[in-house]
């Protein structure tokens, strides 16, 4: 396949017998251009449908107006809704977002962040508080403002907003606890440094109470159907298992789905619990009971942090948790 030849400043300056470095200036928005000779070089601009290369631009200013944000997973519905909260405070402030998926790898977040940092980027946000030494070294090096998200229990690199995930799991599993549950396995998939996190409030809870923490595994992408897959393994390994706490609510809906294939009575016969809160778990009958997250508001916070620190503000508060609140739903 032949990559179609993008009309350049050339092609504009060409057409309406200008010099290249008079439609540069026009197309930035420069007032020493006529206004009939603007009004030429933006209509052919139209016709000739121009896109801006801001690379070299970026490259040779010291800002960019741009921030740069890593993200997990593009599917989540969790980095959905951060980046929603973000939006509504760049967008209002002129910055544009430079987005750079890794799928949970530290080698290809390594990667991206190299790429965004290659483009002058203001500013970074990351969704992860464990990095490589190369992406630390490059952190470093940038020397621009940065903001970790999601994890406010471990030590961030710079800063850090979003909340704490050992001590929601904790509250969410003493509360199955409180209300009779005694052999309660924690589901956990993809293995990241925030499903660990949760695994260990989860044994927390169960030894304060005397009991045996069971964990179930799997390194694939979280999904119904991977919930669905692990709840059978549970009931055919396990089956004296009267509760289940799920590391977000797509294990935990799997779960769910599986139990009532099978006719297994939820709450009544297991009680079933996942993170996050999101929409669909609520509207489920009954709704799911999850520990709900501020995702919006992280990404809210996050991004004013990133622009107070770029207009010269210094980093007031290291970690800002913005906290959780657990929802019993109807599969307590």
């Amino acid at each position: 396949m032949v990559k179609n030849k993008r009309p350049t400043l050339q092609d504009i300056a060409d057409r309406v017998g200008a010099t290249k470095m008079t439609v540069s200036r026009c197309l930035r928005g420069a007032d020493n251009v006529s206004k009939s000779m603007r009004e030429r070089i933006f209509a052919e601009a139209e016709v000739l449908g121009y896109i801006p290369n801001r690379a070299p631009d970026l490259l040779s200013r010291s800002t960019s107006h741009a921030i740069g944000v890593l993200l997990p997973s593009l599917t989540n519905q969790v980095f959905a809704d951060v980046i929603k909260g973000v939006e509504s405070v760049t967008e209002p402030a002129g910055y544009h977002l430079m987005l750079s998926h890794y799928g949970y790898s530290p080698e290809i977040e390594e990667r991206s962040l190299s790429s965004l940092l290659s483009y002058n980027v203001d500013g970074v946000i990351l969704s992860e508080s464990q990095h490589t030494e190369r992406t630390l070294r490059m952190l470093q090096t940038a020397g621009v403002p940065t903001v970790e998200i999601m994890d406010t229990h471990s030590t961030p690199f710079e800063q850090a907003v979003g909340f704490d995930n050992v001590s929601a799991a904790r509250d969410m599993v003493r509360e199955m606890i409180r209300l009779g549950r005694r052999r309660v396995v924690y589901l956990a998939v993809r293995l990241d440094a925030r499903t660990l996190q949760r695994q260990e409030g989860y044994s927390q809870a169960m030894e304060e109470e005397g009991l045996t923490p069971v964990t179930l595994r799997s390194e694939q992408r979280s999904s119904f159907s991977v919930g669905a897959t692990l709840m059978a393994r549970i009931l055919e390994e396990n089956p004296e298992t009267d509760g289940i706490f799920c590391t977000n609510d797509d294990v935990a809906i799997g779960a769910f789905f599986e139990c009532q294939r099978r006719g297994i009575p939820v709450p009544e016969r297991i009680a079933i619990a996942g993170f996050h809160g999101h929409d669909v778990g609520r509207v489920m009958v009954p709704p799911l009971a999850s520990v709900i997250t501020p995702r919006e508001a992280v990404g809210q916070r996050a991004a004013e942090e990133l622009l107070a620190r770029l207009g010269g503000a210094g980093i007031t508060q290291q970690r800002i948790d913005l906290g959780y609140r657990i929802e019993r739903g109807g599969t307590l």
